[in-house]
């Protein structure tokens, strides 16, 4: 996304606007080196020593999920289509939603930091979840690079910076809190991030923005009568916002993380609930805004400049400055609060699941997170961490369409890997095999219609945006893991046991699961 520099109003507001992100920046800091106090071991690390409680769950799992897309995006999409353009947000809280309701207790109780950990309990066979780590891996990659790319335009906005400065100081400053603290320097800054993005949004630019249309009847007046049906936007772009976002979202390892820093099953139900219904206002309030700024700024040519500029342009001149500057940090903490969950998301893959995976290949066997020794354990991720935070920085840097690199791992994340991952969860009959193949199969049908799509594309990457290969691989996903479940014997007694053990919150031998640090055992 971008934002003109010609979308400020002159230096006295540059240097006003830019202070207060400054000082919003400085404190990103000062919270990692918070978290480095509270962080003992690989638990407090990586999912904040699964100890937070209703209010903090509620905040980091708002700010994960409500990105530079949900905020910035959001608002554009209500100035160019009205309040339809609430169905991409509406559709991730309804995500979150299912996500807490359905599986998020569940997910809670197995103590576990990965998805792929939570298919190898299920299925018995790390050889049919090993390439669920690969693709969550290049998922959450992708996703913390390209928000990085989001909230750099915004420096280039206010500090005049070059593209690729903007992204390596943005970047390292992400970099350093996630690094030094972990979750739990992550989760207060979720917090912060959480209430800079509620002022922002529903206190500011939504009163403002309606002020300055004249209300709902200004805006009835001088909009046309699509501005206010459901379905203005299309109906088939609202199915392709619930088939993308909310079927994603059941199954990230970004958002699955965030469940697993839980203090209870009910914590990670009713939090997430509580941040679902807030997603859902976020969207609606958004494309209210988005609305006015049609009504109070009719000028800007989003045909030019695109719709993301909206956002920059309610900020700069229906707000005063000061405050305006606030509005400006919001949207750097909505991208940045994705960055950095997709960064410790990332790292958490790469450690656990894929370095074991890998080494497999030269003989090697790998044990990860284990509690002989906490302190070497931390350190341990930090390193990845730091090394991962590395790679997105350059990405964001080299790649200039990072958006379809993401698309293409979002794509197969859904298309080749819901099946497997929602399917050991409601249905005892899935075995492995089916879990496997159905993974393969998915995955092939989804890249194989894409490849096709593209070849006989109109223009560049058409077929790389395309809805069909989610929906053909979904749907050779589903058909291969039910006829495969059921042509192949179950799930092995001892591993169906041992799954419903943990399900319940109990080892195999029914002793309670002491999280020190200690992870499933990685065999390569």
């Amino acid at each position: 996304m971008s934002l003109p520099v010609s979308s400020l109003k002159g230096p006295p507001v540059d240097y006003i606007n830019a202070g207060i992100v400054i000082v919003y920046l400085v404190a990103m800091l000062l919270f990692g080196w918070w978290g480095k106090s509270r962080t003992k071991n690989s638990s407090d690390y990586l999912v904040a020593g699964r100890r937070l409680g209703p209010f903090l769950y509620t905040g980091t799992m708002a700010a994960v999920v409500l990105g530079g897309a949900s905020t910035v995006g959001g608002v554009g999409l209500g100035y160019k289509f009205g309040i339809s353009g609430a169905w991409l947000v509406i559709a991730i809280g309804a995500g979150v939603l299912l996500l807490s309701l359905l599986f998020a207790p569940t997910l809670q109780r197995l103590k576990i930091y990965t998805v792929s950990q939570m298919l190898t309990l299920r299925y018995g066979s790390r050889n049919a979840t090993n390439t669920s780590g690969i693709v969550m891996l290049a998922y959450t990659l992708m996703l913390c690079a390209t928000s990085t790319s989001a909230y750099a335009t915004i420096f280039v906005v206010l500090f005049g910076w070059e593209r690729w400065a903007a992204i390596a100081i943005g970047g390292a400053i992400v970099l350093v809190y996630s690094t030094v603290g972990g979750m739990w320097s992550i989760t207060l800054a979720d917090q912060v991030q959480f209430v800079i993005k509620t002022i922002g949004i529903f206190f500011l630019m939504l009163p403002f923005a309606l002020n300055a249309a004249g209300g709902f009847a200004g805006i009835s007046a001088r909009v046309e009568e699509s501005f206010f049906q459901w379905n203005g936007i299309g109906v088939q772009t609202i199915i392709t916002y619930f088939v993308v976002y909310t079927l994603g979202l059941l199954i990230g390892q970004d958002i699955w993380q965030r469940v697993f820093t839980a203090r209870t099953p009910q914590v990670a139900r009713w939090g997430g609930s509580t941040a679902g219904v807030y997603c859902i206002l976020y969207g609606i309030a958004g494309a209210v805004i988005g609305m006015a700024a049609r009504v109070a700024l009719p000028e800007i040519d989003v045909a030019s400049m695109g719709k993301d500029v909206v956002y920059a342009e309610v900020a700069t001149q229906l707000l005063p400055v000061a405050l305006g500057g606030l509005v400006l940090a919001a949207a750097v903490a909505a991208m940045m609060s994705t960055a950095s969950g997709a960064l410790i998301a990332a790292a958490t893959v790469a450690r656990a699941d894929v370095s074991p995976f890998v080494a497999s290949w030269f003989g090697r066997r790998i044990e990860v997170n284990t509690d002989r020794n906490p302190e070497h354990d931390v350190r341990a991720n930090r390193i990845w961490v730091l090394a991962l935070g590395l790679v997105a920085i350059v990405l964001a840097i080299l790649v200039k369409d990072v958006v379809a690199a993401l698309t293409i791992a979002y794509d197969i994340l859904v298309g080749g890997l819901l099946v497997a991952i929602l399917g050991g969860l409601v249905w005892k009959r899935g075995n492995g095999v089916g879990a496997a193949l159905s993974m393969a199969v998915g995955t092939v049908v989804t890249l194989g219609t894409m490849i096709y799509l593209e070849i006989n594309a109109a223009a560049p990457l058409d077929g790389v945006y395309a809805n069909e290969p989610i929906y053909f691989g979904l749907a050779a996903s589903a058909a291969v893991y039910i006829i495969a479940s059921l042509a192949t014997p179950p799930t092995r007694p001892e591993v169906a046991a041992g799954w419903s053990a943990r399900v319940a919150g109990r080892n195999p031998d029914g002793s309670p699961i002491m999280d020190d640090g200690a992870v499933l055992e990685q065999r390569a």
